[in-house]
This record gives structure tokens, sequence and C-alpha cells, in this order.
């Protein structure tokens, strides 16, 4: 309870446990945030979060997420915009079939009411989302397309089928590179130790897009995202080079082997050659008194992770497996070595290596006692001077030696002419390559999408005809996340009708990737119960791209990336116009728990935000996380400050139901600040409103919350120093009233609906929420300060605050500060030594002995 100082009348509490519940299902009732996506004359405006996995329950993270993009969004709605803001869940995944297997259930009724409690939880947060558009990726309604899309690409070549090298996960199968993480080589998802095996995988032709991928010119998105992808994409220009293998006692030569290098200005210089141990002809190149320790060395390289392989600081291993390469620019008979630090999967599994200009080579032809040659240098370099570092500088004045007829030419064009030279006997071409891989989407589990193709064995592979979409998981499954997919035993699914011959055929057991889902799904809430295609082109001409996504950096190269990929590839499958996803991207940070970790139920370092709701609100939930920090920094969890924005909350409820009265033992309560008549009282709080005004929105639309929060707190102090006063309860004060809670809305969207809504009442006026107010116009004229407050220390320590006119003298400045009741009770009766006016007259400092 508030009791006032002079008239001891009580306010009701501020209890947001009775007024929360109460407006959402107002607003569940009333359809406030269905969006009509085909009539509404106002702007589309499409924003995105991140949909979540239904792992059970949210934590305080999820909040961090959701609750300030759906500030943006109320604050949208509020300038005029028909906001669509919409959720669904990525309920694929692991975590699902082993919850199924410790619970004795099945992945889709564990996911499903989970899918259901966070619903609720997410209505307690006060989110605006669309829930009539919600999509659910383990509904068949949902994944028929991801079936009927993987068909399309299909047939444009996007998609194709391939043996290879993989890395395999014991617990969640088969992972794409992006999912394997740290040195150790451990699954992103379980931290299991991954290892590699031959499969015969499905992939996605992701590499077909590497260039137009490079380009950014047509998003706004985080620097460092960009620089992520650019540097997973890995476009490296160059040139192809043909060796070719040396005859000898063993083998006729003549094989060829082609190297790519972005160095072709240093091919005088290879002085050996490398092979990647998995390099398809080192069984055949390699010589009998040889072999045993070649094939030691292959099994041994196959035990390492890239990590270590690629590693600058271990120590260089190779080994000599006899045969020699014919450096096609000079003639030149050189070693070939097989060395783990070069793999099969870059490039083309060779090297040629030149010890002289690469550190790796250098430290290698040193070990073995190799031929080192100089054959770049800069000007003044002794080109046969021993070399005790590898020269890797490349600078514009270097030029090349020891390179027959091309000494003397630069490095780039001696390159260039190297090049050129060699092409016109067919033994090189200009190249670019990339980092960038295929996609590999197969995973050998049940909780994911089925591939739709059969097997034949008169037909081959065969597409599941679109009729016959979707193929359905089966209902009962065993072993279900036991890392072996139970597809494999499941005999009602696996035999199936071939659709061209008719003769018994098996299905394909893999299921896709969950980024599959994830990839096109913001598509699919614009028409989630559309039943003759993925996507209504009509919407998504009206309202793709997305205006704005939100979302951690963590997924640079591996969801927003596909999205990307996605896009495009549907563009060119006719099915979309975009060929971007997201016009503008945020990552926010993340809250890590009080350790310092990730968040998680097994580290036991989850923060329950319903606790926290239960005990401040949901509003004090939201403008906390808010207010911790900026939004794009994240940080562990710490529940220290909350008190403090219940407290601003407070505050607010008192100013708007309670403004004359007056705070007890405050003996200045009800007095306008010294010097300040009630018509320069009524204009500073009008001119701090519009000032706040004024600057809010370029925090909303920034997302620097936080700051937008202590401006609205700066509002509310300057108020509550009027309040009790005789302006109190007048136009001035009731237009800022307005404004602080209009801009105070979309943070705390409950508070601001209950007060203005009593407002309205005490006005006799009918209810239309404060959500569907438009955002107020500035007042130029009120910004204009004709006052100014100005902080009072004595001796140091700040004591009280004093306004006074915008252009007062040093003089008036003193006088008003001398008249202060609270600096007269200090000085009693004393007179300052000094009265100093720092910074020109925006501080007074009293000194006194």
């Amino acid at each position: 309870m508030t009791e006032t100082a002079d008239t001891r009348t009580r306010i009701e509490r501020y209890d947001p446990t009775a007024i929360e519940p109460r407006w959402q299902a107002r607003w569940a009732e009333l359809g406030l945030h269905e969006t009509d996506l085909e009539h509404d004359p106002r702007p589309n405006y499409y924003l995105l979060t991140m949909y979540p996995y239904p792992s059970g329950d949210l934590h305080i993270g999820h909040w961090y997420i959701v609750t300030p993009s759906d500030a943006l969004a109320r604050y949208r709605r509020m300038h005029g915009y028909n906001v669509f803001f919409p959720i669904g869940f990525d309920a694929f995944g692991l975590p699902a079939e082993n919850a199924a297997i410790k619970n004795g259930g099945h992945p889709f009724t564990w996911t499903m009411t989970n899918i259901e409690t966070m619903r609720r939880q997410f209505r307690t947060m006060g989110a605006t989302f669309d829930w009539t558009k919600e999509v659910v990726t383990a509904d068949p309604s949902y994944y028929r397309w991801n079936q009927w899309l993987f068909l399309r690409f299909l047939e444009a070549g996007l998609a194709y089928r391939a043996t290879s090298a993989v890395d395999w996960c014991p617990n969640d199968g088969t992972l794409a590179r992006e999912q394997v993480e740290g040195a150790d080589r451990r699954c992103w998802r379980c931290g299991a130790p991954v290892e590699k095996r031959d499969l015969a995988q499905w992939f996605l032709r992701t590499t077909a897009y590497a260039d137009e991928l490079l380009d950014f010119s047509g998003i706004d998105w985080p620097e460092p995202v960009k620089v992520m992808q650019t540097n997973w994409i890995g476009r490296s220009e160059g040139a192809e080079i043909d060796f070719e293998v040396a005859p000898d006692s063993v083998q006729p030569g003549g094989d060829r082997l082609r190297v790519f290098t972005t160095r072709p200005d240093t091919l005088f210089g290879a002085t050996f050659m490398v092979l990647a141990p998995e390099h398809p002809l080192v069984a055949q190149l390699t010589h009998p008194d040889r072999r045993d320790e070649v094939t030691a060395y292959v099994e041994r390289a196959r035990r390492e992770t890239e990590i270590e392989r690629l590693s600058t600081e271990r120590e260089k291993t190779g080994v000599a497996i006899g045969a020699k390469a014919i450096n096609p620019v000079n003639g030149e008979r050189i070693p070939i070595f097989i060395a783990d630090y070069v793999l099969s999967g870059y490039g083309t599994g060779a090297i040629m290596a030149v010890p002289a200009h690469d550190e790796r080579d250098f430290a290698f032809a040193m070990k073995f006692g190799l031929t080192i040659r100089r054959v770049v240098a800069a000007p003044g370099v002794d080109a046969a001077a021993p070399m005790e570092d590898a020269y890797v500088a490349h600078a514009s004045d270097e030029h090349l030696v020891n390179s027959g007829r091309f000494d003397g030419l630069s490095a780039d064009a001696g390159g260039a002419a190297i090049v050129a030279w060699l092409a016109e006997t067919g033994r090189a071409e200009p190249k670019v390559t990339y980092r960038l891989r295929d996609w590999l989407i197969s995973r050998q589990r049940y909780w994911g999408t089925p591939i739709p193709v059969i097997y034949c064995e008169r037909d081959g592979i065969v597409p599941v005809p679109d009729d016959q979409l979707p193929v359905l998981l089966p209902e009962t499954v065993d072993d279900a996340g036991s890392g072996d997919n139970p597809l494999n035993h499941d005999e009602a699914f696996l035999r199936v009708d071939c659709p061209r011959c008719g003769r018994t055929a098996r299905r394909e057991t893999d299921t896709m990737d969950t980024f599959i889902d994830s990839s096109w799904y913001w598509y699919r809430y614009l028409s989630p119960d559309k039943a003759d295609g993925p996507i209504d082109r009509a919407m998504t001409d009206r309202w793709t791209p997305v205006d704005q996504y939100t979302g951690g950096a963590e997924h640079a190269v591996m969801h927003l990336l596909y999205s990307r990929f996605f896009t495009k590839a549907m563009a060119d499958c006719g099915l979309i116009a975009d060929r971007e996803p997201f016009k503008r991207l945020f990552n926010q940070g993340q809250i890590l728990g009080a350790d310092g970790e990730r968040m998680s139920k097994s580290r036991g370092n989850v923060q329950d935000p319903d606790e926290l709701v239960s005990r401040y609100g949901a509003d004090t939930v939201r403008l906390f996380l808010m207010f911790m920090g900026p939004w794009d920094q994240g940080g562990p969890w710490s529940p220290t400050g909350i008190g403090g924005v219940y407290r601003f909350l407070n505050r607010v409820w008192t100013l708007v139901l309670d403004p004359h009265g007056r705070e007890p033992g405050d003996p200045e309560a009800g007095m306008l600040p010294a010097g300040q008549s009630p018509a320069e009282a009524r204009a500073a709080i009008r001119s701090a409103a519009h000032r706040t005004l004024r600057d809010v929105p370029a925090d909303y639309e920034a997302f620097r919350f936080n700051t937008m929060i202590a401006k609205l707190m700066e509002l509310a102090n300057t108020l509550f120093r009027y309040r009790g006063t005789e302006i109190a309860g007048g136009d001035e004060w009731n237009e800022t009233i307005r404004l602080l809670l209009t801009m105070l809305a979309p943070a705390a969207p409950h508070i601001s609906e209950e007060l203005w809504s009593r407002r309205l009442a005490e006005a006799g006026e009918a209810w239309t929420s404060i959500h569907a107010q438009a955002w107020p116009e500035v007042d130029p004229a009120a910004v204009v300060e004709s006052t100014r407050e100005i902080p009072v220390q004595v001796n140091g320590k700040l004591r009280d605050k004093v306004v006074v006119a915008s252009d007062a003298t040093d003089a008036e400045i003193q006088a008003a500060v001398l008249a202060r009741q609270r600096i007269a009770a200090i000085l009693d009766g004393r007179t300052p030594d000094r009265i100093v006016l720092a910074g020109g007259g925006k501080l007074v400092n009293l000194v006194v002995r």
C-alpha cells in the first residue's frame, strides 16, 4: 500500500499476477495480434525471431530472445505497420528420440506435450505472436513439403546421392561438417567423439551457389556473420596444374596428378609433391618396398582430426611412396610423399610443395632433407643465398628468380604468364576453388523427415510421386535414438512397390537433416494450411523477404547459410521471387548460466522464468532482461537489479493513480523546485516528455532497449519530483503521463494497458487498447528547453538538484542553490567558503569547512 502524507488515502497496490492474465485473455479474445495478410491497407512488416526447439520448458534465455523482439513488434504496430510476428516449433531432432527411450513413449507425444507447455509460457510473457499461423515441423502437413521441395531439387540437379567419408556420431549418426566442433572433433549436440565412416549419402548442391552466397549487397546483416560466411565459403583464385607421374621400374608413369595453387608464380620452386593419405592413386603409385609403411601411415591419418592434421605447431610427418612426378615447367623429377597435412576434401587432395615459400612445406623439407629453391625475391635479395625460413610475403615489388625465361617478371605477371604457357599444351587452366562443400543432409535416425526416394533393383533410384506424399514415419518405433536407425528394421516401412514397374522395392531409410526444416519455414507461416503446395506465391510476393530477423550468431554457417541457399534454389525452381530470405538481421547475445556456461538442464544452471513472473510479474522480467545490458552482448545470468525494475513500475503505477500524493518524510514534498514558477514547471515536464519521445524511437529501432528504458526511468523520476505539487494532474501532467505509457507499452505491455484503460474509464471514454494507438508526434517547440537542471554537491558529494532558467547567470544559479531548503539545512547557518560552477554551469559544488 502507498500512503500519502497529506490525505492518508490509500491507492490500490500494483499486482501483476491479477493484471497480466486478464489482459492476455482479453487480447486473445479480441484477436488483437492476428494479422490480416491480404486486405489490411497498412504497409506490411514481417518480423521474425528464430523459432525454438520444444525442449519442454522455456528458460530465461528464451525470454531474452523473444521479449525484445515482441517489444519491436508492438512498437512497429504503433507506427502504423501491419506487423506479422508468427511462431512455430523446430520439432524434429534427436533429443526427442532420446527422451522417448528414457520415458518409454513416442517422440511425437513427448514433442507435442512440450509444445503445449511452451505455448502457455509464451503467452505468459505477453508475446504478441499470431498463433493462427503456427507451424510444427514434425507435423506431416509440414514435412510433406520438405519432401516435395527435395524432389524439386532432385529434378533440378541440386540433390544427388554419393558415397562419401562422413562424420559419424555414435548418438546422432551422420553430421554435417559444420556440426563437428572443437580440436577434438566432438558432436555439436551431444559432445560425443566423432569418427569417419564411408556411407552412401544424400547431398544438396550448395556449391552451385558459392559465388552468389558471397554477395551480401542486398541485405543488412552484421559484419561478423558476413565474415564468417565468407570464410566458410573460402573462395580462392588460382590455377589447376597437371603434374605427370614419372615412369620407373615399378610402373609406366603417365598418370596425371592435378594440383590447385593460388601461387603459380612459385612453380619453379616445387621440389616435391604431397598427396593426402586418402588420395585414390596412393595405393597404385606406392612401390612395394614402401607399402607397409605407407599403409600404416594411411591408417594412422584416418584416426586423426582435421584440426590435428592442419596444426602449424605439431611436427610434420610423412612417408615417401617411392614414385616421382615431373614438374611441368622444368621437367625435374621430384619425389612424391603422403602427409597428413594435406586433406582429400580440400582442393584436389594433392599439392605441389614449394618449401622456399610455404611454412609447412619448409618444415617438411627441412625434416626430410629436400631441396629448397627460392623463386620469388624482393629487390636486392640474393636468389642463391641459403634460407633460414620460408619467404611467404607477396609484395608488389617482388620478381621471379631461378624461374628460367620468366626471371625478372613481377610475381603476379609471372604467375599469369606461366599458367598461359602451360595452358597452351593443356597442362594448366585458371581456376577458382571453394572451401564450401555440398550440404550432407542424410541422417541415420528416426525422428526426421523421411527422404522420399525408393530403391528398385530394376529402375534404380525412383522418386516418390507427389501424390504419394507425405512419406509418413511409422507410428511405432523401436530403438529410436540408439545410434542405429530403427527404420532399417521396420519391414512395413521398408517394403514398398516401385512406382514405375510395380515390383517390390525398398524405401530410403535416411531422414533429412533438421536444418532442412528451418531453411524455408518463414514462407510456410504465410499459408500454414495450404494443402496443394508448400507456399502461396501471392503471399510470398506480398510479404517476403522478411523485414527483420533476430537470432543467435552461432547459426552463421549453418541455419543462416542454409536459409540463403534454400531461398536461391527455390527461386531457381520458380517457386518464389526472392533471392535472399531476410533483409535485416540482428544477432542478440546469449544469456549464460550463473556459472558462465550455456544454460542447460544437464548443467543445472537454468533459471526458471515462471518463478520470477510469480514474484515480480512478466512486465518486470521483460524490462529487466532488456535493461540488463546491450542486447547483442548477453552474459551470465544474475537477478541482481530486478528489484529496481520492479520499483520503477511501481513508481509509474503511483504516478498515474495517485498524482496528488506526497512522500512522507520529505520536507519539500508538494513544493516546486526553488526558483521555478508553476508555468515553468509545466513547461519543464512537457519538455522532458517530448525530449524522451524524440530520443526513444532511435533506441527501439536500433535494439538499444537498455538505454530506452533508462530514458523512461529518467522521465518517471522527473515526474515524481512534481508529484503532489500544484501542477500534478494538470493538462501538461496528463499529456506527459500519456506519453510515458505510450512509450512504455511495447516493453511493458500489461501495466501500460491497465493504466491506460483506467485513465480512459476515469475520463468516461470507451476503451481502445493502448497497443492500437498511433505513436505520438514530437512537438518541436517543446524540446527547446526553457529551464535546465543542475546537480548540486557539497564538498564533492551530490546533495541536491536545482532547476534554473536555461539562460540563468552564474549569480542567479548561486542564488537558486542557496535558496534550496535542503542545502540550507546542510549548511546550518554556515557560509560556503567557495561556490564552484563547473562545466559552464553544468555542476555546482559548495566548498564548506
